[in-house]
């Protein structure tokens, strides 16, 4: 199963900021406990390519490198094991160093020049960041008439209680959030805590009875 498949069975990607990349492990078991073997560790720290690696090194989790900027963070996202590349924004270099690897790039696209751009690119799936300013799930369905066969990963401003909108637009492929792994819970060592919002979090993508 490639990334793209993964994420879509998945249907939420826990978007993870990491201080201490010796956080990585305890968090990956408490998301694969939670039955959410999925993540995104972003770039915001210096963390990141060491967490990614610990992750990957697992072998049971699909771990993608997030806010990734610049072809050289592609570079050690690849290299540390990341099987995706997510992007706030859209970035041909970006985008063409994730194709020279062969590995998912998902930048950020919320116009329709952007997702026109993308689909120049050779794309059919793109990060609607940030969700919640941009339109949210109405903005998604409007923008889905004209790309009918554009997938969407939204991001920002989802939670709990908005998370349903989203997966409901039939051109979502997963939702990106990090309401289930909170940076707070993660510094407090509360892995626990974080296996019981996961599990929430999961029972939140069935279809209601």
């Amino acid at each position: 199963m490639d990334a793209l498949a993964a994420l879509a069975d998945a249907r939420l990607v826990p978007v993870v900021v990491l201080d201490d990349a010796g956080d990585a492990g305890p968090l990956a078991e408490a998301l694969v406990t939670g039955g959410l073997p999925v993540a995104e560790v972003t770039f915001r720290t210096a963390a990141a390519p060491d967490a990614i690696r610990q992750i990957a090194e697992r072998g049971d989790v699909l771990v993608g490198a997030g806010t990734v900027l610049t072809p050289a963070q592609v570079d050690q996202a690849v290299a540390a094991g990341a099987s995706y590349v997510v992007s706030p924004g859209l970035s041909r270099a970006v985008v063409e160093r994730c194709q020279e690897h062969g590995v998912v790039a998902l930048p950020g696209a919320v116009t329709a020049t952007e997702i026109q751009a993308a689909l120049e690119l050779g794309l059919s799936t793109v990060k609607f960041f940030p969700a919640g300013t941009s339109g949210g799930a109405a903005a998604i369905s409007a923008l889905a008439a004209p790309f009918g066969d554009v997938r969407f990963v939204p991001t920002g401003g989802i939670g709990a209680s908005n998370v349903r909108e989203y997966l409901d637009v039939p051109a979502v492929v997963a939702v990106g959030g990090s309401w289930m792994v909170p940076k707070d819970r993660i510094r407090a060592g509360d892995f626990a805590g974080i296996t019981r919002l996961t599990a929430d979090a999961v029972a939140l993508t069935r279809p209601a009875p």
